[in-house]
C-alpha cells in the first residue's frame, strides 16, 4: 500500500525519543490556550504529521480512549501517545511536558494577576479578548479532522449531531455522555461480530487467517 498518512515511521531506533516527547508536548502545552480540545489539533500535527510516530487512524483510536477516561483530555492523550511509544517512561515524559507549562503559567497568574486586574486592566483585557477567537478555531479544527479520519460523511453525520443534542438537552439519563460511550463500544463489538461471521471461510470449517 502507498498510504503513508496512516503508516507511522519506525520509532524503535529513534534516538532520544523521551527527550523529543517531553519537548514536543512542552511546546504544545506552552503555546495552546483553550483547554484539551484546543491542543488536539496541535498534538495530531506533531505526532502524526511532523514526527510520524503513530498513524492517523491509531491517533483517532487513542483520542477515543482518552475521551472515555476520567481526567484532563490533553493529559490523557499525552499519556496514551507516550505509552504507545515508550511505555511508562514515555507516558511520564509526555505528561510532564504537557502539564508543566500550564502549571507554571497558572502559578504566575495566581501570584501576579488578580481577577480585578484581569477585568479592569485594559491591556490584559484586550489580550484575552484577542485570544478568544483563536481558541474557538483551535477547538473546531480537531473536530473537523477527527470527523474526516473517522470517515463521518453526510450519511452518518446525524449520529454525532443527535448525540451532541441529547447531551446538551440536560434531560435525565439521555444527557449522560457515559451512556453513549457504552453504547458506542457495544455497537462496535456487534458490528465486528457481524463482519467476522460473514467473512469468507476456506478449508471446510477452518478460517483463513492469512
Amino acid at each position: 500500500m502507498n498510504d503513508t498518512v496512516n503508516k507511522p515511521a519506525p520509532h524503535a531506533v529513534e534516538r532520544n525519543i523521551l527527550g523529543k516527547l517531553f519537548w514536543s508536548f512542552l511546546r504544545i502545552g506552552a503555546f495552546t490556550f483553550g483547554g484539551g480540545w484546543a491542543m488536539i489539533s496541535l498534538i495530531e500535527r506533531e505526532v502524526v504529521d511532523n514526527r510520524q510516530w503513530i498513524g492517523r487512524e491509531e491517533f483517532i483510536d487513542l483520542l477515543a480512549v482518552a475521551q472515555s477516561l476520567p481526567g484532563i483530555l490533553a493529559v490523557n492523550i499525552a499519556v496514551a501517545v507516550g505509552d504507545r511509544l515508550r511505555g511508562m517512561r514515555g507516558s511520564v515524559c509526555a505528561a510532564l511536558g504537557n502539564i508543566l507549562p500550564s502549571f507554571l503559567i497558572i502559578l504566575t497568574i495566581a501570584v501576579f494577576l488578580t481577577p480585578d486586574i484581569i477585568k479592569n486592566n485594559p491591556v490584559v483585557a484586550a489580550i484575552f479578548q484577542g485570544i478568544r477567537p483563536a481558541v474557538v478555531a483551535l477547538i473546531v479544527a480537531p473536530m473537523v479532522t477527527s470527523a474526516k479520519a473517522a470517515k463521518i460523511g453526510w450519511k452518518t453525520m446525524w449520529i454525532p449531531v443527535t448525540v451532541a443534542l441529547l447531551i446538551w438537552s440536560k434531560w435525565p439519563v439521555v444527557s449522560n455522555p457515559i451512556l453513549y460511550i457504552v453504547l458506542g463500544g457495544l455497537l462496535g463489538w456487534v458490528v465486528l461480530r457481524h463482519v467476522e461471521q460473514r467473512r469468507p471461510r476456506t478449508g471446510g470449517s477452518e478460517r483463513d487467517d492469512l
